[in-house]
């Protein structure tokens, strides 16, 4: 028998009511050197990653969002009890730091996409002008069109963080780059300042109408828990 671990979570002594994980199994929290981690039962050796199982443990890390802020495990993390109290010891230093860094907040996500304008690839069709072959002047625009393409993300990604910087409490950033700019920004955001943060960016999308916005949440802080990759290296769980 193997425990499946959803969260880790402070200042909860129970749970509100009963809690159905994966495969249904009832959820209960366990507490070890004074922390909370909520856990099932489980048979097999892996989990079969469904849209169902993932939002089982959604749900499971989700139902005690309102009472404090857990700290999510990677989906699929099987442990024996030995393994999870080992983990728990060697690490609650670490462990306490993350829950300290989340604590009071919430995760806000937002996705932006940005097609190069009309005018611009007209811009860089109009510079190849003059070169000796259709393959210089193809590469050219690639690369040209590849340049417009990082600084525009890179001001975009810039004004961003300005806009929001002072109701936020971290900040993770991807981007990435194609036929489209697609941005992807996770927001740690005090609970305190959640409707202060939900105007900015209303406020944001007013600023830029050539973006096209997606927002989401609150969340649990996914973005921010930085515990998977430290219970993988050091115990092997997959």
């Amino acid at each position: 028998m193997k425990l499946y671990v959803y969260c880790l979570v402070e200042d909860v002594e129970a749970l509100s009511g009963p809690v159905g994980g994966i495969s249904g199994a009832p959820v209960r929290l366990e507490k070890i050197e004074d922390l909370g981690i909520l856990v099932s039962d489980f048979n097999d050796d892996s989990v079969p990653v469904t849209h169902e199982n993932a939002m089982d443990h959604a749900a499971v890390v989700r139902s005690v969002l309102d009472r404090t802020t857990p700290l999510p495990f990677r989906f699929g993390t099987l442990v024996t009890e030995q393994q999870l109290r080992s983990y728990i010891t060697a690490r609650k230093p670490a462990l306490e730091s993350n829950l300290s860094m989340v604590r009071g907040c919430v995760e806000m996500s937002v996705k932006i996409i940005w097609e190069v304008s009309k005018e611009k690839e007209e811009e860089v069709q109009e510079s190849d002008h003059g070169l000796g072959t259709t393959f210089l002047a193809e590469k050219r625009r690639e690369i040209m069109g590849s340049e417009l393409k990082a600084a525009q993300a890179k001001e975009i990604s810039t004004w961003l963080h300005k806009s929001v910087s002072g109701l936020t409490r971290g900040e993770k950033v991807s981007l990435q780059s194609s036929e489209k700019l697609f941005l992807s920004a996770a927001h740690l955001v005090p609970r305190a300042n959640l409707k202060q943060y939900r105007e900015q960016t209303a406020q944001v999308r007013e600023e830029r109408p050539d973006l096209h916005f997606l927002f989401s949440g609150p969340w649990p802080p996914y973005s921010f828990a930085n515990i998977e990759l430290e219970f993988k290296t050091q115990f092997g769980v997959s």
